[in-house]
């Protein structure tokens, strides 16, 4: 039990892989621009992470350990390859805004770095938990620096959330400050870096004063 609650810590918090080992971040840094697009691809990276440490976890007894890395490679880009026909058959217009960033999930150090790194050493069931906490902490950090950039730089919160949820999306969308003429520094790539550099900061303050607490 205290093995499944260290999981769980580890991939919300303590070794949450954007935060901590600033993995994933071309993806995490280019579409945060708004909520919408934050919470399409942390779906999308979440499915990807659990599909692919169950897998692995699954047949890494028959996996010899000189190709390992290809054919975790294989794994992962065969569920984002369901994934890209999911988006483009159902969520077309998210799916053309996220762009090259769905394809590139297949490249994204997370996922493979927890298929190599515990998938690959654990059972079944730690591993999807494993996949599972990584991509909610991951996603977590998605959309707060979505909503950060989002509600900053166009004044408004779940905008195009419509690509999502059709027309329950138009109820969702909210503008919260009238009139806003925006920041375009914050809608721009350097704002993700500002933006992600306020969260790891605020991060690294409450483990200090946690340490500080515990000491």
């Amino acid at each position: 039990m205290n093995d499944y609650i260290k999981i769980i810590k580890n991939g919300l918090w303590n070794n949450n892989q954007a935060l901590v080992a600033l993995l994933g971040l071309c993806p995490l840094l280019a579409v945060t621009n708004n909520i919408t697009n934050a919470i399409g691809l942390s779906v999308a990276t979440t499915f990807v992470l659990i599909a692919s440490n169950i897998s692995v976890s699954i047949f890494r007894n028959y996996i010899h350990k000189e190709v390992r890395i290809p054919i975790f490679v294989l794994i992962i880009s065969s569920f984002v390859t369901i994934v890209e026909l999911i988006m483009q058959s159902y969520f077309y217009d998210l799916y053309l805004i996220l762009g090259i960033f769905v394809p590139l999930i297949v490249t994204n150090c997370i996922i493979l770095g927890r298929a190599e790194a515990f998938a690959s050493k654990n059972t079944f069931g730690k591993s999807a938990l494993d996949g599972l906490m990584i991509g909610i902490g991951f996603s977590i950090v998605l959309i707060i620096l979505g909503a950060m950039r989002e509600l900053i730089g166009s004044g408004t919160l779940f905008d195009q959330s419509v690509l999502l949820l059709g027309d329950l999306g138009n109820k969702l969308s909210v503008t919260v400050f009238k009139g806003y003429q925006g920041t375009l520094l914050i809608s721009l790539p350097p704002g993700a870096f500002i933006g992600l550099g306020l969260i790891v900061a605020i991060k690294n303050l409450i483990d200090q004063k946690i340490s500080n607490k515990s000491a």
